[in-house]
Protein backbone atom coordinates (compact mmCIF):
# COMPACT_ATOMS: atom_id res chain seq x y z
CA UNK A 1 0.00 0.00 0.00
CA UNK A 2 0.99 3.45 -0.73
CA UNK A 3 2.51 5.54 2.39
CA UNK A 4 1.72 8.75 2.44
CA UNK A 5 1.67 11.42 5.10
CA UNK A 6 -1.23 12.92 7.51
CA UNK A 7 -3.63 15.47 5.99
CA UNK A 8 -5.60 17.00 8.11
CA UNK A 9 -8.23 19.48 9.32
CA UNK A 10 -7.93 22.21 12.01
CA UNK A 11 -11.94 20.73 13.03
CA UNK A 12 -15.41 18.70 12.36
CA UNK A 13 -17.56 20.52 9.91
CA UNK A 14 -19.99 18.79 12.11
CA UNK A 15 -20.37 16.31 14.72
CA UNK A 16 -23.82 14.24 14.08
CA UNK A 17 -26.20 13.25 16.80
CA UNK A 18 -25.95 9.18 16.70
CA UNK A 19 -29.80 8.85 18.00
CA UNK A 20 -30.43 10.66 14.77
CA UNK A 21 -29.91 8.39 11.75
CA UNK A 22 -29.78 8.58 8.86
CA UNK A 23 -29.54 12.30 9.92
CA UNK A 24 -30.68 13.42 5.75
CA UNK A 25 -31.43 16.99 6.21
CA UNK A 26 -32.09 19.37 2.72
CA UNK A 27 -29.19 22.14 1.63
CA UNK A 28 -28.81 24.40 -1.10
CA UNK A 29 -28.68 23.78 -4.25
CA UNK A 30 -24.91 25.19 -4.49
CA UNK A 31 -24.04 23.48 -1.16
CA UNK A 32 -23.18 19.77 -2.25
CA UNK A 33 -19.13 20.39 -2.79
CA UNK A 34 -16.80 22.08 -0.49
CA UNK A 35 -13.31 22.76 -0.32
CA UNK A 36 -11.42 23.46 2.78
CA UNK A 37 -7.86 23.75 4.26
CA UNK A 38 -6.74 20.62 3.17
CA UNK A 39 -7.59 20.28 -0.46
CA UNK A 40 -3.69 20.92 -1.73
CA UNK A 41 -2.62 18.02 0.80
CA UNK A 42 -5.83 15.65 -0.28
CA UNK A 43 -5.45 16.32 -3.87
CA UNK A 44 -1.75 15.66 -4.01
CA UNK A 45 -2.76 11.76 -2.67
CA UNK A 46 -5.69 11.83 -4.95
CA UNK A 47 -3.25 12.34 -8.03
CA UNK A 48 -0.88 10.32 -6.53
CA UNK A 49 -3.71 7.20 -6.21
CA UNK A 50 -5.32 8.02 -9.99
CA UNK A 51 -1.99 7.36 -11.35
CA UNK A 52 -0.32 4.65 -9.34
CA UNK A 53 -3.10 2.78 -7.98
CA UNK A 54 -6.40 3.25 -10.45
CA UNK A 55 -7.81 -0.01 -10.82
CA UNK A 56 -8.43 0.58 -7.01
CA UNK A 57 -9.73 3.89 -7.16
CA UNK A 58 -12.16 3.82 -9.95
CA UNK A 59 -14.90 1.30 -11.22
CA UNK A 60 -17.84 1.70 -13.63
CA UNK A 61 -20.18 -0.60 -15.45
CA UNK A 62 -20.68 -0.39 -18.78
CA UNK A 63 -24.48 1.65 -18.90
CA UNK A 64 -22.72 4.35 -16.73
CA UNK A 65 -21.23 6.45 -19.08
CA UNK A 66 -23.78 9.34 -19.46
CA UNK A 67 -23.95 10.04 -16.20
CA UNK A 68 -20.14 9.75 -15.67
CA UNK A 69 -20.27 12.68 -18.43
CA UNK A 70 -22.56 14.68 -16.44
CA UNK A 71 -21.49 14.38 -12.92
CA UNK A 72 -18.16 16.11 -14.41
CA UNK A 73 -20.16 18.86 -16.11
CA UNK A 74 -21.70 19.29 -13.32
CA UNK A 75 -18.27 19.76 -11.06
CA UNK A 76 -16.74 22.01 -13.35
CA UNK A 77 -20.20 24.43 -13.44
CA UNK A 78 -19.37 24.90 -9.79
CA UNK A 79 -15.67 24.83 -8.83
CA UNK A 80 -14.98 27.53 -11.89
CA UNK A 81 -17.24 29.66 -9.91
CA UNK A 82 -14.53 29.23 -6.92
CA UNK A 83 -11.78 31.78 -6.67
CA UNK A 84 -7.87 30.09 -7.00
CA UNK A 85 -9.73 28.13 -10.28
CA UNK A 86 -8.45 28.79 -13.79
CA UNK A 87 -10.84 27.70 -16.53
CA UNK A 88 -9.00 27.17 -19.97
CA UNK A 89 -10.52 25.61 -23.20
CA UNK A 90 -8.21 21.90 -22.66
CA UNK A 91 -7.53 22.35 -18.74
CA UNK A 92 -8.80 23.60 -15.31
CA UNK A 93 -5.96 24.88 -13.16
CA UNK A 94 -6.57 24.08 -9.77
CA UNK A 95 -5.54 26.59 -6.64
CA UNK A 96 -2.74 24.40 -5.46
CA UNK A 97 -1.07 25.17 -9.42
CA UNK A 98 -1.45 21.79 -10.80
CA UNK A 99 -3.01 21.41 -14.35
CA UNK A 100 -5.87 19.00 -15.10
CA UNK A 101 -6.40 17.78 -18.66
CA UNK A 102 -10.29 18.23 -20.40
CA UNK A 103 -9.23 16.64 -23.63
CA UNK A 104 -11.54 13.47 -23.07
CA UNK A 105 -8.18 10.82 -22.10
CA UNK A 106 -9.50 10.05 -18.87
CA UNK A 107 -12.66 8.93 -17.28
CA UNK A 108 -14.86 11.83 -16.71
CA UNK A 109 -15.10 10.73 -13.53
CA UNK A 110 -11.59 10.71 -12.91
CA UNK A 111 -11.05 14.04 -14.15
CA UNK A 112 -14.04 15.37 -11.87
CA UNK A 113 -12.47 13.65 -9.03
CA UNK A 114 -8.90 15.68 -9.60
CA UNK A 115 -10.49 18.55 -9.38
CA UNK A 116 -12.84 18.22 -6.03
CA UNK A 117 -11.70 16.34 -2.43
CA UNK A 118 -14.92 14.25 -2.54
CA UNK A 119 -14.94 11.07 -3.63
CA UNK A 120 -17.58 10.53 -6.01
CA UNK A 121 -20.24 7.65 -6.23
CA UNK A 122 -23.23 6.91 -8.81
CA UNK A 123 -26.23 5.08 -8.04
CA UNK A 124 -28.65 4.29 -10.36
CA UNK A 125 -31.08 1.56 -11.54
CA UNK A 126 -29.17 -1.47 -12.43
CA UNK A 127 -32.47 -3.40 -13.71
CA UNK A 128 -34.71 -5.67 -12.08
CA UNK A 129 -35.60 -3.16 -9.90
CA UNK A 130 -32.61 -2.82 -8.13
CA UNK A 131 -30.70 0.33 -7.25
CA UNK A 132 -26.91 0.59 -6.42
CA UNK A 133 -23.25 1.76 -7.52
CA UNK A 134 -22.71 2.05 -10.70
CA UNK A 135 -19.59 4.23 -11.53
CA UNK A 136 -17.22 5.48 -8.81
CA UNK A 137 -13.69 7.62 -8.08
CA UNK A 138 -13.00 6.72 -4.61
CA UNK A 139 -9.65 7.80 -2.76
CA UNK A 140 -10.43 7.65 0.42
CA UNK A 141 -12.47 4.70 1.30
CA UNK A 142 -13.42 3.91 4.99
CA UNK A 143 -12.97 0.49 5.90
CA UNK A 144 -14.79 -0.96 1.92
CA UNK A 145 -13.34 -1.27 -1.13
CA UNK A 146 -14.80 -0.24 -4.18
CA UNK A 147 -14.27 -3.77 -6.26
CA UNK A 148 -16.14 -5.51 -4.09
CA UNK A 149 -19.35 -2.82 -4.34
CA UNK A 150 -19.55 -2.21 -7.97
CA UNK A 151 -22.60 -2.65 -9.64
CA UNK A 152 -24.42 -4.02 -6.56
CA UNK A 153 -27.81 -2.56 -4.95
CA UNK A 154 -27.56 -0.89 -1.86
CA UNK A 155 -29.25 -3.10 0.53
CA UNK A 156 -25.15 -5.34 -0.29
CA UNK A 157 -23.61 -2.92 -0.57
CA UNK A 158 -23.67 -1.93 3.29
CA UNK A 159 -22.39 -5.78 4.06
CA UNK A 160 -21.02 -6.24 6.68
CA UNK A 161 -22.11 -3.37 8.84
CA UNK A 162 -24.42 -4.40 11.34
CA UNK A 163 -26.08 -1.39 12.37
CA UNK A 164 -27.26 -1.40 8.91
CA UNK A 165 -30.70 -3.59 9.14
CA UNK A 166 -33.05 -3.93 6.47
CA UNK A 167 -35.43 -1.08 7.82
CA UNK A 168 -32.48 1.06 7.58
CA UNK A 169 -31.40 0.00 3.80
CA UNK A 170 -35.23 0.68 3.04
CA UNK A 171 -35.16 4.35 4.46
CA UNK A 172 -32.03 4.80 1.95
CA UNK A 173 -32.92 3.35 -0.49
CA UNK A 174 -36.02 5.63 -0.61
CA UNK A 175 -34.18 8.78 -0.27
CA UNK A 176 -31.90 7.66 -3.15
CA UNK A 177 -35.15 7.40 -5.12
CA UNK A 178 -37.02 9.93 -3.75
CA UNK A 179 -34.52 12.86 -4.07
CA UNK A 180 -35.54 15.95 -6.86
CA UNK A 181 -33.56 18.13 -9.06
CA UNK A 182 -32.19 21.32 -7.24
CA UNK A 183 -32.81 20.03 -3.61
CA UNK A 184 -30.06 17.84 -2.66
CA UNK A 185 -29.65 16.00 0.91
CA UNK A 186 -26.61 15.80 3.50
CA UNK A 187 -25.61 13.78 6.26
CA UNK A 188 -22.90 13.35 8.08
CA UNK A 189 -20.91 10.72 9.89
CA UNK A 190 -18.44 9.84 12.79
CA UNK A 191 -16.21 7.47 13.34
CA UNK A 192 -12.99 7.03 15.63
CA UNK A 193 -9.56 5.80 14.13
CA UNK A 194 -6.20 5.10 15.70
CA UNK A 195 -4.59 6.21 11.92
CA UNK A 196 -4.82 9.34 10.00
CA UNK A 197 -5.16 6.89 7.19
CA UNK A 198 -7.28 8.57 4.26
CA UNK A 199 -6.98 5.44 1.54
CA UNK A 200 -8.12 2.84 4.50
CA UNK A 201 -9.59 0.12 2.13
CA UNK A 202 -11.00 -3.10 3.69
CA UNK A 203 -12.72 -6.38 2.16
CA UNK A 204 -15.83 -7.35 3.54
CA UNK A 205 -14.35 -10.40 5.59
CA UNK A 206 -11.43 -8.52 7.34
CA UNK A 207 -11.95 -8.65 10.88
CA UNK A 208 -13.16 -5.13 12.00
CA UNK A 209 -11.70 -3.94 14.98
CA UNK A 210 -12.85 -0.87 17.28
CA UNK A 211 -9.83 1.19 18.55
CA UNK A 212 -8.93 1.69 22.00
CA UNK A 213 -8.41 5.05 22.32
CA UNK A 214 -9.83 7.85 19.58
CA UNK A 215 -6.32 8.98 18.20
CA UNK A 216 -8.36 10.66 15.27
CA UNK A 217 -11.79 11.58 14.18
CA UNK A 218 -12.55 10.74 10.78
CA UNK A 219 -15.80 12.81 9.93
CA UNK A 220 -17.45 11.97 6.13
CA UNK A 221 -19.90 15.17 4.70
CA UNK A 222 -22.51 13.01 2.74
CA UNK A 223 -24.32 14.32 -0.14
CA UNK A 224 -27.12 13.31 -2.93
CA UNK A 225 -27.69 14.81 -6.01
CA UNK A 226 -30.12 13.80 -8.74
CA UNK A 227 -28.59 14.76 -11.91
CA UNK A 228 -31.26 16.28 -13.97
CA UNK A 229 -30.05 14.52 -17.60
CA UNK A 230 -29.97 10.98 -16.99
CA UNK A 231 -32.19 10.93 -13.65
CA UNK A 232 -29.23 8.82 -11.83
CA UNK A 233 -27.62 10.03 -8.46
CA UNK A 234 -24.86 11.40 -7.09
CA UNK A 235 -23.36 10.45 -3.68
CA UNK A 236 -20.50 12.73 -3.03
CA UNK A 237 -18.20 12.27 0.27
CA UNK A 238 -16.22 15.00 1.63
CA UNK A 239 -13.51 13.25 4.44
CA UNK A 240 -12.11 15.23 7.16
CA UNK A 241 -9.58 13.88 9.05
CA UNK A 242 -8.83 15.51 13.07
CA UNK A 243 -6.07 15.05 15.73
CA UNK A 244 -8.71 14.59 18.40
CA UNK A 245 -6.20 15.86 21.31
CA UNK A 246 -6.54 19.36 18.84
CA UNK A 247 -10.03 19.55 18.91
CA UNK A 248 -11.46 22.87 20.65
CA UNK A 249 -13.29 22.07 24.17
CA UNK A 250 -17.02 22.27 22.12
CA UNK A 251 -15.78 19.72 19.81
CA UNK A 252 -13.87 17.71 21.98
CA UNK A 253 -17.37 17.21 24.50
CA UNK A 254 -19.40 16.81 21.20
CA UNK A 255 -17.46 13.90 20.05
CA UNK A 256 -17.25 12.31 23.53
CA UNK A 257 -20.56 12.29 23.39
CA UNK A 258 -21.29 11.00 20.02
CA UNK A 259 -18.57 8.25 19.76
CA UNK A 260 -19.12 5.04 21.54
CA UNK A 261 -18.33 4.77 25.43
CA UNK A 262 -16.03 2.04 25.05
CA UNK A 263 -13.41 4.01 23.02
CA UNK A 264 -10.90 6.17 25.40
CA UNK A 265 -10.34 9.70 24.00
CA UNK A 266 -6.88 11.27 24.40
CA UNK A 267 -6.55 14.29 26.81
CA UNK A 268 -6.72 17.61 24.81
CA UNK A 269 -4.36 19.73 23.51
CA UNK A 270 -4.73 23.27 23.85
CA UNK A 271 -3.38 24.88 20.95
CA UNK A 272 0.12 27.06 21.87
CA UNK A 273 0.23 25.64 25.28
CA UNK A 274 2.97 24.04 27.22
CA UNK A 275 3.39 22.29 30.33
CA UNK A 276 5.40 24.50 32.59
Amino acid sequence: MIAFQPVLQDRLPHVPNPLDLPGTRPIPADDWLRMDQAYAGQMAIRDVLIAQNRAAVFGAIPNAAAPQEEVLERVLGQVTQWPGFETHADHVRRPDGVEVGLDGDASPLITAGRLVQQDLCIMQDLGGGEYGLAAALLCFPAGWTLAEKLGRPLGSIHDPVTEYTENMAKRVERLFRAVRVGQPLCRSNLLAYDSPDLFAPMREAAARAAPKVAKYLRSERQTILRLPKTGAALFSIHTVMVATERLDAEQYAQARQAVSSEIGFPARQVPGWSRP
